[in-house]
Parts: C-alpha cells; structure tokens; sequence
C-alpha cells in the first residue's frame, strides 16, 4: 500500500508520463514503424540473461507502453505489463491488439501491483530506469518475491547508481546527489530523453538507491541473488560525453564507474 505521504510525488510524475507518451510514440528512440514490423526492443543484457522464455509467464513491471512486454510476447512468454500511465497502457494495448499478439496490461502504480494482479510468474522482469521513481525498495521487492512461482526467476537490468549522482542537464555532467540519498530529488526541464527538443515540460520525483539498498531489500524478500554484475557499457547515451566503441554500446573514455548493473535472483 503506497503512504499518503508520498501521493503528490506519484501523482505528478504519472502525469509526466501520459505526457510523454504521445511524444516518445513519434521519436526515433522508441521507432515503433520499425517495431510494429518486427524489430525487438530488447538488448543484450537481458536476452542474455533470460534466454528461452517460449511458454513461460513473464510480469513486466514499469513497462512505459509496453515495447519490451511485446518484444517478450513475441518470443513466445505469456506477458502481463503493468505501468502507472494510463495513456501507456492504452498504447499498449493497442500495440497488442495491432500485432496480435497476446499480452496483458494493467494501469497501476508498481508498488500496488499484488492488489490488481493475483497470478504468480515464472519471471518478473524490470529495466532501465524504474528504481529511481520508487522512494522505498522493500515493498517493491516483497512485492516481486509475491507475484513469483517458487523456483521463478526475477531479473533486472538498470543504470548504476553512481550514475544518478550526476545533474546532467545543464552541460557536462557534474555530481550533485548523494549515493544513498534519501530525500526526494524534483527535476523540471524541457523535453524528454526521447524528444530533447520536445516542447513538454517534465516534472519528476525521485530517489537513489544505492546497491546495498537493492541486494537487502530482495534478500529480505526472501529471494536468492544469483549473480550482480557491473558493467562499462550502456545501450542508451544516458548523458552527454559519451563514446559509442562499439554500435549501439556507450561507454566513459576513462571508465571509471560502471554505468549498468544487472540482478538475477531465484524465489526460494
């Protein structure tokens, strides 16, 4: 159940959100011509990780207006997504029913997910970008270890939290935030990471969360962690300075800090 305390902060960033719906349909980062024709939005992290999902459930949370839930879906998993924008989840059920393809989609906060969904998973799957909305981890982790089968796999890919402790949208980035900084951080700026020379203003709240924070809150859950890895190298130019080695693949000319970090954790 999501305090009260924290309503406001939710409540202008789902409206943020449906905003940037119609504004990230029509960029060239989301491409959806090329994804309605068949092109995965998927990378390589997590198809790595996950392998085979052909007749395996799979619980999509945070899933924007669904591309990943039907990239799932298209490789043969019984997707359910779920996201806290209604226009995203009108989106993607449209998306859906257009490709004729079989998923679900539910419009609710994440951290309410086992209030709206009863099924349990084989997998739960979340990436890139999700964390930094949620202010407390340990409900969205007791949260995952509920909506898994015993023996389910939750898997997640993300960017590093040293990364968020960058303000980088003014020039070049600098450090600003704290590693395991509690209070709430509000952004409003022009644009979107789809669309920078979008009109829409963007309103958000959010909050870092350090590594410790995330391995204890799905280890107090009761998951098993199976691997947590590091890496270098991000396929979103997340900020500006960036050098793309290799295609479609990011990475700092000094690499000091990793920009990615994956999870993959059993249910008991």
């Amino acid at each position: 159940m999501i305090s009260e305390e924290f309503d406001q902060y939710f409540e202008t960033n789902k409206q943020t959100w449906d905003k940037k719906v119609d504004v990230h349909a029509k960029s060239d980062f989301y491409d959806i011509e090329s994804f309605k024709k068949g092109k995965t939005s998927l990378k390589h992290y997590e198809l790595e990780a996950l392998g085979n999902v052909s007749g395996k459930s799979l619980l999509h949370l945070q899933c924007h207006f669904g591309q990943d839930t039907l990239s799932w879906s298209r490789m043969g998993a019984k997707c359910t997504g779920v996201d806290i924008s209604k226009k995203g989840i009108e989106l993607a059920k449209q998306l859906n029913e257009e490709l004729q393809l079989d998923a679900k989609f539910i419009c609710c906060n994440v951290l309410d997910t086992s209030q709206v969904v009863k099924d349990q998973f084989d997998i739960v799957y979340t990436s890139y970008g999700v964390i930094g909305w949620l202010p407390d981890l340990k409900p969205w982790a007791k949260m995952i270890a509920e909506r898994l089968k015993p023996g389910g796999t939750f898997y997640m890919v993300e960017f590093h939290p040293i990364v968020w402790m960058f303000d980088y949208l003014e020039n070049k980035p600098e450090i600003k935030y704290g590693y395991n900084q509690s209070e709430v951080i509000y952004e409003e700026y022009q644009g979107t990471y789809a669309d920078t020379n979008s009109n829409m203003i963007s309103k958000e709240f959010g909050w870092n969360h350090g590594i410790g924070e995330v391995i204890s809150s799905l280890c107090e859950a009761g998951l098993r962690i199976q691997y947590l890895e590091e890496h270098d190298k991000t396929p979103y130019e997340i900020f500006p300075g960036l050098i793309e080695k290799e295609k479609g693949m990011f990475e700092t000319e000094d690499k000091l800090y990793p920009l990615i970090f994956t999870i993959k954790a059993i249910k008991g």
